[in-house]
Formats: C-alpha cells, sequence, structure tokens
C-alpha cells in the first residue's frame, strides 16, 4: 500500500509551470479534495454501468494516491443500477400473463437498497485490482442535524485518509425520510451535488471537481453552437445562462452543479465543473490546466476587461443597433440632442481628464503636433455639441428610397438605404474625433466600437461614458463600445488580408407567413421559392409560420403542398412534434434541394429574432396584409433583400434589372473618399407585390418602369 510522506503538500504542478493557468495557481496548494461523480457519468445512455468510465476515475484516484493527495469520492448511480437489476429479477419472475398487465414503477427506495450493495461491490472490484482499499458511507439529510455526528463523521474520514483508503459517500435513499427525495429540495442537503459541496465544507477540502457529462457551464445548451464554455464563473453570468434539461438519469443536471458549487465557493471551497467522459480530467485539473469551469470566491477580482471580449462587444453593439434601428427618426433626433446637451452640461469634468491626458503626455516627451491634436481648446466641446445638434436636424439619412422601378404590372422595387450595421473605428490621439464618430454613428443607425491612442485614454474614456449615458436603456448601454487595448483589435479581425470584403453568403431565405395573410397566395408563393429552382442561393430553405394558422389548418394545406411537389420536409422542435416528422439538425442550414425546414412561431417580432439568429442576411419574405405587421417585418429584417407577397426567387439581378449579377452580396463595405452619414450606409431592396410568382419566368410580363420617387 502506498505511504504518505508525511509534513509535505502533494504535486501535480508546481507555481509558475508553463502548463498552469494563472487563475489555477491555488491548485499548488491544494491537499485535500473532493470528487464527486454524477450518475450519467457512472452508467451509460442505456442505463448499463459505464465501465471504461468508472476505470478511468478510478486509475486516476490510484494516482492522486500515489502523488500523496487526500481524496474523498462522493457517488450517484445507486437508484439507476439498482433499477435495471430489479427490472431484470421482476422480467425473470414474471408470467406471459403478468407481462400483459400494465407496470407499475419501481418503487426507489428499494431500487437504492440494491444498488448501493451493487455499486459498492463494483467499486471494491475496481480498487482492489488497482492495490486501493476503499470505504462505504451512506449518510441522510437527517445525519448532519446532529453535531455529535458531524464530529464523528470528520474523526472517521481522517482516521480512512490516514490509512490512504478512499471514503465513498452515497446519500441512503433507501431509508432517506424525507417525502420526496428527488424532488424536495428542503434541508441540509438534497442531492448528490449539495452532499459533495456539504461534505466539502465539514472535512475542509481544499479543492471541490463535480465530474458531468459535458466540458463544463456553458452560456446556453451545450448542444447550441453558439453557446460558450465559461472558464471561470463570476456573479455578472448568472443573468447570462440559459440552462438546457436536466440530467437524463440523475436528479439535477447542470442547475444542480451549479448551486453547489457556488455555494462552496462562496465559502470558500474552490469548485471546477468538467467531463468525467474523458479519461484524465481530474489529473488535469490537478496540473493546473484551465478546462472545465472554476468557482471561486477571488474570481471576481481575476475578471479582466477582456472577460467582455472585443467580440462580445461587437455582437452587443450590432444587438444595440437594430433597436436603435427600431425607433423613430424624431426620437433618434432626441437622442443626439441629448448628447449634445450632456456634453456641454460635463464640460468640466471633460476638460479635467483632457488636461490629465496631456500633461502626462508633456512629461512623457511626446512631440508638439501630437500635443496639439490631443488638447481639446477653450470651446472644443461646445463647438461640438453644435455639430451635433445641426446633424440631429439633417434629413433622416435611414429608409430614405433611393430609386423605385416597377418591375412588372403590380411588383414594385424600391432602393432604399440603410445601416451598415457596426463600425469599427480605429483613429488617433484626438478625442473630439471620437465624439464625432459617436455621433455619426447613432444618425445612421449604426452600432460603434471606437478604439483610440492611449495618449488619449483618460479623455476618451469621460467622452464615452458621457455619450453613453444619454442613450436610453431602450436602446441598450452597448450600443458604442471602448476598446482599451490593441490586443483585443486581432480578436475581430482575425486575418487582417480578409478585410473588407463583399460575400455572397450562404442563402439561407426564409418566408414567413402571418395570420392574415391571403392563404391562396401564400401556397403559390412558397411552392415557387422552393420549386422554381431549388439550388438557388435566392430558394426557400426556412419556411416559418404563425401559430395561429395551425388550428385554422393552415399549416396542413402548405404541407400538403409542398410534398405534393416532392419537397422534403424537416421541423423545428415546434413542428417535428406535431407532424411527426424529422428535426432539424440546425436552422442555419442551405439544402440547395427539393427539402426544408418548416418552424411555427408567436408573432411577426419572434420571426423576425428567428432570421436575424438563423437567417444569412440574404433575402427574406412575408406573406401578409396586415400593413402594420408588413412595415415591421421590411422595415426590421436586416438582410441584402426583403420581400412582401413575392417570391424570394425575384431576388437577382436581371429580374431587379441590373442586367446581370457577379453575386447577391451580404456585406456592406463599400464607400470611399471621406465619410460622412451617407458613407455609413448601404442599400437594401424591397420588393412589394400582390401574389406574384416566377414560374420559369412565365409567371409576370417584365417591365422595368422607373417611378418616381415618393415624398
Amino acid at each position: 500500500m502506498p505511504v504518505r510522506t508525511t509534513g509535505t503538500t502533494p504535486r501535480l504542478a508546481e507555481h509558475g509551470t508553463p502548463s498552469m493557468d494563472s487563475t489555477r495557481a491555488f491548485i499548488g496548494d491544494v491537499k485535500r479534495l473532493v470528487i464527486k461523480v454524477g450518475t450519467a457519468v457512472v452508467t451509460r445512455s442505456d442505463g448499463r454501468l459505464a465501465l471504461g468510465r468508472l476505470g478511468a476515475l478510478c486509475e486516476q484516484i490510484k494516482e492522486l494516491n500515489l502523488q500523496g493527495f487526500e481524496v474523498i469520492l462522493v457517488t450517484s448511480g445507486a437508484v439507476g443500477l439498482g433499477r435495471q437489476r430489479l427490472r431484470y429479477r421482476k422480467l425473470v419472475n414474471s408470467s406471459f400473463a403478468d407481462l400483459q398487465k400494465p407496470q407499475n414503477e419501481l418503487d426507489g427506495k428499494a431500487c437504492a437498497a440494491v444498488g448501493q450493495s451493487s455499486l459498492m461491490a463494483l467499486y471494491d472490484t475496481l480498487f482492489s485490482q488497482l492495490d486501493v482499499t476503499s470505504a462505504q458511507l451512506l449518510v441522510t439529510d437527517h445525519d448532519f442535524k446532529s453535531i455529535e455526528f458531524r464530529k464523528q463523521l470528520s474523526e472517521t474520514v481522517q482516521s480512512l485518509l490516514s490509512l490512504t483508503v478512499v471514503p465513498i459517500f452515497n446519500e441512503n435513499d433507501a431509508v432517506s425520510t424525507r417525502k420526496a427525495p428527488y424532488e424536495d429540495s428542503s434541508g441540509i442537503f438534497w442531492d448528490n451535488d449539495s452532499l459533495a459541496a456539504l461534505l466539502a465544507l465539514e472535512l475542509k477540502a481544499d479543492l471541490l471537481i463535480l465530474l458531468s457529462d459535458v466540458e463544463g457551464l456553458y452560456s446556453g445548451p451545450p448542444s447550441d453552437p453558439k453557446s460558450r464554455l465559461i472558464r471561470t464563473y463570476i456573479e455578472k453570468h448568472q443573468g447570462e445562462i440559459t440552462f438546457g434539461d436536466k440530467s437524463r438519469v440523475g436528479r439535477g443536471g447542470m442547475t444542480a452543479k451549479v448551486n453547489a458549487a457556488f455555494n462552496a465557493a462562496k465559502a470558500g471551497i474552490p469548485v471546477v465543473i468538467t467531463s468525467g467522459y474523458a479519461p484524465e480530467n481530474i489529473l488535469k485539473v490537478l496540473q493546473g490546466e484551465d478546462i472545465g469551469t472554476l468557482f471561486h470566491r477571488d474570481a471576481h477580482l481575476w475578471a479582466r476587461s477582456r472577460d467582455v471580449t472585443a467580440r462580445e462587444m461587437a455582437v452587443a453593439a450590432r444587438e444595440s443597433s437594430r433597436n436603435l434601428q427600431a425607433l423613430s427618426s424624431e426620437d433618434r433626433s432626441k437622442i443626439l440632442l441629448d448628447i449634445a446637451d450632456a456634453l456641454e452640461a460635463n464640460q468640466e469634468q471633460i476638460m479635467k481628464e483632457n488636461e490629465a491626458d496631456v500633461a502626462a503626455a508633456e512629461q512623457a516627451g511626446y512631440e508638439r503636433s501630437l500635443l496639439a491634436r490631443l488638447a481639446l481648446k477653450p470651446g472644443k466641446i461646445t463647438n461640438l455639441a453644435n455639430s451635433i445638434r445641426v446633424l440631429a436636424k439633417m434629413e433622416e439619412p435611414i429608409g430614405r428610397v433611393l430609386k423605385r422601378t416597377e418591375l412588372a404590372d403590380g411588383l414594385i422595387l424600391e432602393k432604399t438605404s440603410s445601416p451598415l450595421g457596426v463600425l469599427l473605428i480605429v483613429f488617433e490621439s484626438r478625442p473630439d474625433a471620437l465624439v464625432q464618430i459617436a455621433s455619426l454613428a447613432v444618425r445612421s443607425g449604426n452600432g460603434l466600437l471606437l478604439k483610440g491612442g492611449k495618449e488619449a485614454k483618460r479623455s476618451n474614456a469621460i467622452l464615452h461614458k458621457v455619450i453613453t449615458d444619454a442613450i436610453p436603456d431602450s436602446i441598450g448601454g452597448r450600443l458604442i463600445g471602448l476598446v482599451t487595448s490593441r490586443d483585443e483589435i486581432p480578436d475581430l479581425l482575425k486575418e487582417s488580408t480578409k478585410i473588407p470584403v463583399l460575400g455572397h453568403s450562404d442563402g439561407i431565405c426564409h418566408v414567413y407567413v402571418d395570420k392574415s395573410a391571403n392563404m391562396e397566395m401564400a401556397n403559390r408563393i412558397i411552392i415557387d421559392a422552393k420549386v422554381d429552382y431549388p439550388a438557388a442561393c435566392n430558394a426557400m430553405e426556412t419556411l416559418l409560420l404563425h401559430k395561429d394558422l395551425v388550428p385554422a389548418d393552415g399549416l396542413n394545406a402548405i404541407v400538403f403542398a409542398l410534398r405534393n411537389k416532392g419537397v422534403t420536409l424537416y421541423g423545428g422542435p415546434k413542428v417535428s412534434s406535431l407532424l411527426n416528422i424529422p428535426q432539424a439538425e440546425s436552422f442555419h442550414h442551405e439544402y440547395t434541394s427539393m427539402a426544408c425546414t418548416i418552424e411555427i412561431v408567436d408573432d411577426v417580432q419572434e420571426a423576425i429574432d428567428h432570421i436575424h439568429q438563423h437567417g444569412s442576411a440574404h433575402t427574406d419574405c412575408i406573406i401578409a396584409e396586415d400593413d402594420e405587421v408588413v412595415e415591421t417585418f421590411l422595415q426590421q429584417i436586416d438582410s441584402a433583400a426583403v420581400f412582401h407577397n413575392a417570391s424570394t426567387r425575384f431576388c437577382d439581378g436581371a429580374r431587379f434589372g441590373l442586367g446581370a449579377e457577379v453575386g447577391i452580396s451580404t456585406s456592406r463595405i463599400h464607400a470611399r473618399g471621406p465619410v460622412g452619414v451617407e458613407g455609413l450606409l448601404t442599400t437594401r431592396w424591397i420588393l412589394r407585390g400582390n401574389g406574384q410568382v416566377v414560374d420559369g419566368d412565365k409567371g409576370v410580363s417584365y417591365t422595368h418602369r422607373d417611378l418616381p420617387i415618393q415624398s
């Protein structure tokens, strides 16, 4: 049996070694740890024991014992194992007639009683093969109410650990006195995750490791490709996380683990949630590697500015810009007037910060030319404020009709002005440039990321604060982001040779059918959009239907029409169960074939949100008769082409009267020369029809007639 060298601290990684992440430096002081393994790790998807994973777990614990660590194991899986064995026993003892009767669910306490001995026997066998001794300790919530029990428990565990025996804990569900042991969250602990946290605190552990069936805590369901692994949990993440389903076999899943980890960390016990599927993850944690999700009492002190990356700032600015664009022209103008007033109201503080920047630059020996650009001269703030007021009174730049064309009788095409989206502006040490750029961005409806010179750090910070504080909360506080480090820029640019580009992106085109739609028209347009040329980038790939069309048989009629044309249908989560059709692997999918995805949405706003999340900003269409709904869709959908009551197949250079096309660009970069408001705008095509279809270009007679622009 391995013998610990007394008076030493075990090590798998020393402080400062290259493999150790700086946030994991405390690992070097870990001596006693609690490892909790969940049912999803202990068992396979069919309910049988995952012997390979259990073997890897035991081998890692063996290695930790040899390294001198004190290891306490908390295991789940007894109820599931017992249920499997009792089902088999019941089957063997049942007659054919018994099997024809309804089968009652097995008693959970009986399952626990049978499973506990079986699970412990397995651990004993595996550890014996590795020359490790283990001991079983069954506890209940009621036990911990006794101070004497807690004292005795601590002494027993200490005695076992001194002999390098591995204590294996499990809640004794077989004799639990709680009325609903699988649901009740009252008491001292309520599942093995909270038991593990309690034991870590009670037994003065240095670390708690919670093994799961995923890599750690994600910002959303791990199956969602947009979810990201959270490396270090801080309280700000609490409102950003969307939990998926609970564990397929256990009681709580990730929600229970996060609650247990948060409480343990708050009490001073660091916690790492990581995957129990990987064969060496426990050893990697103790080597200081940055795997899984760390919970630590001091994590908030480690939160650096890069915790909100430049890329995350850009995403937030994009969402805020869409809120800005949804405002009326008057409301956007008012924001600019409020910014102008705020600058003048905070002029004294702005000048004070600017003077500090200038003094620091002089002391650093910067050239006179830079100092001249850096300094905000008397009257500059007032001049800037007045310039912003002039900008606010300019003609509304967003949504202006630049050209109107009659493509065919009743089919009107409009070329309109539209914001670019998000601007990244890197500028020199001129604080006044920040004000001008920010006001232009607001006027043009764009989100903005700013990177100014480090010499103007204090000036830029106060100007950014004054401007963003003047922007209403309804827009979102991150319309204008301030990037403070040059190191953050590559996170956005990645490969500078790829920026700027005009891109022909995926053609994930949507058709949304509103409850107000003419269903005969809808059927014609949907069939044409999908069937006329399925391989084209302007063919419909996703069909969104208003929920009220389901009971009104609108869904069934459309499904029948598509199937009658030979279209293979895939469903979103709602439609797949409703129609018993296969669920689409992803909403962001271009079939380029006789197939499409169908999903149900609550209203036009959910349709817009769906298209923004899953679309490719190519061509999207609404079929509706409600004018308010139509205008909401046409104005808010951020795609290169947005259609009303017309097939997506009309999105084509020749059909638009442009003669030909290289491709359909979903990019926005275009401007040269001095860039004012117009240079921060691009164009969109809005097509208004009354049921036209292409039908191999036999459905309409093209006129391509210029029309006057209506005021």
